[in-house]
């Protein structure tokens, strides 16, 4: 089966060149090194719908991100206000996309999200400069050093006699389901992050967490952990301020729509989701 969306750059991050700035330095100056294209945070694709690339410039920041088969490879620093904007314009573009080209626009997008998130100190509130080749942010101040953090959201399939519970926000495009998904919370493993997001948006009650697989998701910057779970009951209690509808999916229906079928009783997620990967992977029998 494929693997989830956002994965399988396959580039040499080379961590042990980002605190080098005299190796960095050179790799910029490299004839070779790349300068990934970014339109504000979403990719710029060339016209037979790969990534597009440029020399780089020498001018502004950049964030290093890895070796391509020994080529330097760097994304701009982008400043910009449009932090936290939703991304489904951009969701157009990634259907045209590689896996490999998404993993790659994904990583600078989240970590061109972080840059702009944590601009100032979160101890003394003073600006703080891009280091590490654009893997840490310094303090000049009081010296901290900060670094790029994911955040960890699960998302399930709860399941009971053979059917999936599958649920809708508002926002969602219409006759989109997927699976359910919140962030971890402190203080809770995965299992119990499970648990209490089935029972508090759904009022399911869950046991038999299992891990199926993961995703890093650049909007903008999570780490998705896709579970399944054995539901108690099929009585559902949504909550409305969370979600908009609800039903149990049978293994059927959920072929039927990731086949595209449009008697399918519910549009499935993208392919580049990990809910797709979930909903593939539990009707195939995974």
């Amino acid at each position: 089966m494929s693997a989830p969306g956002f994965t399988g750059a396959g580039l040499d991050r080379a961590d042990h060149l980002r605190l080098d700035a005299e190796r960095v330095a050179d790799m910029m100056a490299n004839g070779d090194a790349r300068l990934l294209r970014l339109a504000e945070l979403d990719p710029v694709l060339d016209q037979e719908g790969r990534l597009a690339w440029g020399p780089l410039d020498g001018e502004g920041d950049y964030l290093f991100l890895g070796l391509d088969r020994g080529t330097p490879l760097f994304a701009p620093l982008v400043r910009t206000e449009a932090i936290g904007r939703r991304a489904w314009s951009v969701f157009r573009l990634l259907a045209l996309m590689s896996p490999r080209d998404a993993a790659i626009w994904g990583a600078a997008r989240s970590l061109n999200e972080w840059h702009n998130r944590h601009r100032f100190c979160g101890i003394c509130g003073s600006a703080t400069e891009s280091y590490r080749a654009g893997w840490g942010r310094h303090c000049p101040s009081c010296g901290a050093e900060h670094f790029p953090r994911v955040d960890p959201v699960v998302i399930m399939l709860a399941e009971h006699d053979g059917r999936v519970l599958l649920a809708r926000q508002p926002q969602y495009p219409p006759g989109r389901y997927s699976a359910l998904a919140g962030f971890v919370e402190p203080g809770e493993s995965i299992e119990e992050a499970v648990a209490r997001e089935l029972m508090e948006e759904a009022g399911v009650a869950v046991t038999d967490v299992r891990y199926v697989a993961s995703q890093p998701w650049p909007f903008p910057g999570s780490l998705m952990i896709a579970c399944l779970a054995r539901a108690e009951s099929d009585e559902l209690r949504l909550d409305p301020a969370e979600l908009e509808d609800g039903f149990w999916a049978s293994r059927e229906e959920v072929l039927a729509a990731l086949a595209g079928d449009p008697q399918a009783p519910f549009q499935a997620p993208p392919p580049f989701a990990i809910a797709n990967t979930l909903l593939t992977r539990w009707s195939a029998g995974g």
